[in-house]
């Protein structure tokens, strides 16, 4: 059996939305929902990183585990480095889990977990198919090309693959276009080792860090899944959010 840790990275300092963990949902907070819903996965512990005090303090008052990292990390993997060398416990996998999807499906955490009964599984990642043709210019969407192996092959923010033999709907409608989401799970000593690394030409360009992965020969597999995603990155995000849980769409 995968022993994985969860690890949350939760900053206080959003530049789009400050503040956003502490944010209220319904009645709890963003950084209670996404932490209540990991704890409903086959994770064997789940920690809230972060470096900010208020949340820290919030984490602890709710019941959660948390940990206070440095303030001078430049991505959520590398707090997650961070925790794994703290904790002195021993995991094979480390979940690094989005702190800004409330609504995160347990069974999605369950099936990147599940990629590392393969041996040469590295770091593994989630994809959906992309069903909205707006998706598929808007950059903010990160697509990814898949080989037939379940290997990650690119990750842009720009339309990949450029549909040129094909029309965009045809295309849609075959499964072409992939919606990268950014869940990633790492091998514990895979994790130690990326952490140190340089950032790459690639990841500046796109500024996805997942690009410095695949420059230095590190494999990413990915899984579809079939959930919804609810990330919120503005307060617009929320309020829609806040809608669909007064209609009963989400709970």
């Amino acid at each position: 059996m995968i022993k994985a840790l969860g690890v949350i990275p939760a900053r206080y300092a959003s530049t789009r939305y400050p503040g956003k963990p502490l944010i209220e949902i319904a009645g709890k907070s963003m950084i209670q929902r996404v932490y209540m819903q990991a704890c409903k996965s086959a994770l064997a512990k789940v920690i809230v990183a972060t470096d900010d005090l208020r949340i820290y303090n919030h984490v602890k008052n709710f019941g959660g585990e948390v940990l206070m990292t440095s303030v001078n990390h430049h991505s959520g993997t590398d707090r997650c480095a961070e925790v794994l060398e703290k904790i002195n416990e021993e995991y094979d996998v480390v979940v690094n889990i989005q702190g800004d999807e409330p609504f995160i499906n347990p069974d999605d955490i369950n099936s990147a977990v599940a990629l590392f009964s393969d041996s040469e599984t590295d770091i593994a990642t989630l994809y959906k198919k992309i069903t909205d043709v707006e998706d598929i210019v808007n950059p903010n969407v990160v697509k990814v090309v898949m080989a037939t192996s379940g290997k990650a092959l690119l990750f842009s923010r720009s339309a990949i693959p450029f549909a040129r033999n094909i029309s965009t709907n045809k295309a849609i409608h075959d499964g072409i276009y992939k919606r990268h989401i950014g869940l990633y799970a790492f091998r514990s000593e895979i994790l130690r080792k990326i952490a140190l690394l340089e950032t790459s030409m690639l990841e500046r360009i796109e500024s996805l860090e997942q690009l410095r992965w695949l420059e230095n020969g590190y494999a990413i597999y990915a899984v579809e899944i079939f959930s919804d995603s609810y990330a919120i990155d503005t307060a617009d995000d929320k309020e829609k959010i806040e809608l669909l849980i007064k209609e009963g769409k989400i709970a």
